[in-house]
């Protein structure tokens, strides 16, 4: 069986200890990954805090070019980390509308490209005859990066290429659950990148807790779920560590009597299942005005039945497995609790191949909020449908829970949709679109789904400090 190694100082570094990689289609062990020890997360921090200066002395030129180069190599090798991507993570090689590995390792090359284009210089605040005052941007030091399980390859690009850009330097640990194409991405960065300026160790949560409290780590990035994120945030707190956290989300999307349901329909369904639903921003509950609730479900539901779940490798797959035996026993209870509650379930609503961890795509009408499966992220691949009457209940219902990371409304009437949207308690908010992000718009969330942005100039900003910089001249 394949052994991983950890990534460290620019040399592979292996461990006593390894853990089992699971591949969700036929729950296989597929790899051992390395369990690092704490005296290894010690070493790459100091690998890292070492490399700092002479990486934050290079200028943002010479820092892009060696991005550049990372860019090329990931795509020489993206047949390789592609099929890890579907062995680790289920999703397929393509997939419904390519929206699978494929999707994720496009996005990749796109992210790293695009984010490596920008540069952040000095802004001019006064220049009279009294003073020149300039506000710089500075890299902080180590960068600490905490990714989750649904998007390994690609998430790990948000916190990376950012960081590294603005001249800080990176130690990573990726999810437990899918570490491997990360390794294999360490690799290739290896021989691009000077030693120390990214590591990569993998092991539990004990790993991930002690990154959080480490004395020489400048700024945690982290992606995952919101109780997650507020111990991080406990946990940071003696070092006064910055933070940004991309926490959980259960996006509401809402359709106005107006809707053009055969224009709206597919983009519904697509933004609701992107990756079996394992998307932070994938639209979550679905509030439908009464007049067009029953042709909207009527067209969902033809194309959920002409969706095949499976492994990804076979080349009629739609849609993968879950990730791991806990989402989709989330997915099961939610779903339970919705049938217990007389809810309406147009397809799916039972996993029928117990090989790897399958759930059907499945819609659900009849239901309110309170119901657990409206109330709870489901991550996964089963979407709630909330008719309404009036459009302030359905406002009113959008922003009613704690969470605040997308939204959307739907409507051909673009100035009244505007106006809803506004008043939308969310980061990002769509129109006749969800989960639709870009490596030029910032993207990030209020309330429970966390703190600061990513992506854009305002991402690249979240890496760095402000000096501010005055030159007398008299």
């Amino acid at each position: 069986m394949e052994e991983f190694n950890l990534m460290i100082n620019g040399e592979s570094v292996a461990t006593t200890d390894h853990f089992e990689v699971i591949n969700p289609a036929d729950k296989s062990v597929i790899a051992r990954a390395p369990k690092a020890t704490t005296e290894q997360l010690n070493d790459a921090v100091a690998a890292a805090k070492a490399a700092f200066p002479a990486w934050s002395a290079l200028t943002y030129a010479q820092r892009r070019d060696l991005l550049m180069q990372l860019a090329d190599a990931v795509e020489a090798n993206g047949e390789e980390l592609m099929t890890l991507l579907t062995k680790e993570q289920g999703k397929p090689t393509k997939g419904f509308a390519d929206l699978g590995a494929g999707f994720e390792f496009g996005g990749t090359l796109a992210w790293i490209r695009a984010t490596a284009s920008m540069e952040l210089t000095p802004e001019t605040i006064q220049d009279n005859e009294t003073a020149r005052i300039e506000l710089h941007r500075k890299p902080l030091g180590v960068v600490g990066s905490i990714t989750p399980w649904n998007y390994p390859l690609l998430i790990g690009i948000w916190h990376i290429i950012p960081a590294l850009l603005t001249g800080n330097t990176v130690v990573m640990k990726p999810s437990e659950m899918t570490p491997l194409t990360v390794l294999r991405f360490a690799e290739i960065a290896k021989d691009i990148l000077p030693a120390g300026v990214l590591n990569v160790v993998t092991g539990e949560g004990d790993i991930g807790a002690a990154m959080t409290s480490h004395e020489d780590i400048d700024k945690i990035v982290f992606t995952g779920s919101t109780p997650t994120g507020k111990a991080i945030m406990k946990s940071a707190a003696d070092n006064l560590t910055r933070l940004t956290l991309e926490l959980g989300g259960n996006d509401a999307g809402i359709v106005l009597a107006d809707a053009d349901i055969e224009a709206c329909a597919p983009k519904i369904f697509a933004t609701s299942f992107i990756n079996n639903g394992q998307t932070c921003a994938a639209l979550k509950r679905l509030y439908v005005h009464e007049s067009v609730h029953d042709e909207l479900c009527d067209a969902l539901a033809n194309m959920a039945r002409s969706m095949k779940t499976g492994n990804g490798f076979d080349e009629d797959t739609d849609f993968g497995p879950l990730q791991n035996k806990q989402q989709l026993d989330i997915v099961k209870t939610l779903a339970q609790d919705a049938k217990e509650r007389g809810a309406n379930f147009l397809c799916g609503g039972e996993a029928t191949d117990e090989t790897g961890y399958f759930y059907p795509i499945t819609l659900v009408n009849n239901i309110d909020d309170g119901a657990r499966l409206v109330d709870e992220e489901q991550f996964g691949p089963i979407l709630p449908i909330i008719k309404f009457t009036d459009v302030e209940e359905a406002i009113a219902s959008a922003n009613r829970l704690q969470v605040g990371l997308g939204g959307s409304v739907w409507s051909k009437d673009l100035e009244k949709a505007q106006s809803i949207a506004a008043r939308l308690e969310c980061g990002t908010v769509w129109i006749n679109n969800h989960a639709m992000i870009q490596p030029d718009a910032p993207f990030g969330g209020v309330k429970d789904s966390g703190f600061g942005v990513e992506f854009g100039e305002t991402g690249l900003k979240e890496f760095t400090s402000i000096q501010t910089m005055q030159i007398s001249k008299s």
